[in-house]
């Protein structure tokens, strides 16, 4: 199988370069299954109902999300409803929404995904280990289903490592995202997990983390309240992993990351 999995989508920038890209992408990588993280697709800060049907429509098959899921306020009674849109797992019982759901593709075969959102900077959910240990002792990767990508969506890498280590050789990719940085340490984890620290930003890189400049410096300076921070307006680079697994086993057979666009420089899996 094979898998292409794009980090967080910011803004209008990045949304259109991943509308206008995708079916291409899929296509040129052949890939089985899509993921995109969409929390900040809408303006910068969370996603609607009308973006999740462009997205699907141009060959996304789940969305992950992240704390930013409830910014737009639509989407509280409209995640139920949209099993292909997820929030992080560790929210306590009763939020609206789930946090895993399983998804079958063309050949037949089966694909889990999951989200857990990191505690350390964030805000003081679940724990991230435990809820994403008990949903993987429902399952059995390679026999119940065909891979398992589980979305880390954590602000310290440190956390983002110890969560890989711990699913590894129980998922086919532990993929972090929310920083916007793309990481430079793609490997697959020696129980056989596919593994990035963050996949990156599918947006302007000429930006702080894909908002304009200005406002977040005169934050950082002045330690004064600004106006609201609005997404940058640059041409943006898609960023992404590609990884290829052991259909014996759902482990992952290698990674690879896939950047195109933008400023950052081009990376090409295949």
């Amino acid at each position: 199988m094979r898998i292409l999995f794009f980090g967080d989508v910011m803004g209008r920038v990045g949304r259109e370069l991943l509308l206008a890209r995708l079916p291409d992408l899929r296509r040129q990588v052949d890939a089985d299954f899509v993921v995109a993280n969409g929390e900040n697709a809408a303006g910068g800060f969370g996603i609607t109902a009308k973006i999740c049907a462009q997205f699907y429509e141009a060959g996304v098959d789940v969305i992950t999300t992240g704390n930013h899921v409830w910014d737009q306020r639509e989407i509280i009674s409209y995640i139920d409803s949209d099993h292909r849109l997820l929030r992080p797992l560790n929210y306590p019982v009763g939020t609206p929404g789930r946090g895993v759901g399983y998804y079958e593709i063309a050949s037949g075969r089966s694909v889990m995904v999951a989200q857990v959102m990191g505690r350390l900077f964030m805000d003081a959910l679940d724990d991230p280990f435990a809820a994403v240990d008990a949903e993987l002792a429902k399952v059995e990767l390679g026999q119940t289903v065909d891979a398992i990508i589980v979305d880390l969506h954590c602000d310290a890498t440190s956390e983002s490592m110890a969560l890989g280590h711990f699913v590894d050789g129980r998922v086919t990719l532990a993929v972090g995202t929310h920083t916007h940085i793309p990481t430079a340490d793609a490997q697959v984890l020696p129980g056989g997990t596919a593994y990035q620290t963050d996949a990156g930003m599918c947006g302007a890189y000429d930006s702080v983390i894909g908002m304009q400049k200005d406002a977040p410096i005169a934050r950082f300076t002045r330690k004064m309240p600004t106006e609201r921070m609005a997404p940058a307006t640059g041409e943006a680079t898609l960023c992404a992993v590609f990884v290829e697994t052991d259909d014996r086993t759902g482990l992952a057979r290698t990674i690879a990351p896939l950047r195109t666009g933008g400023r950052l420089a081009p990376a090409w899996p295949l």
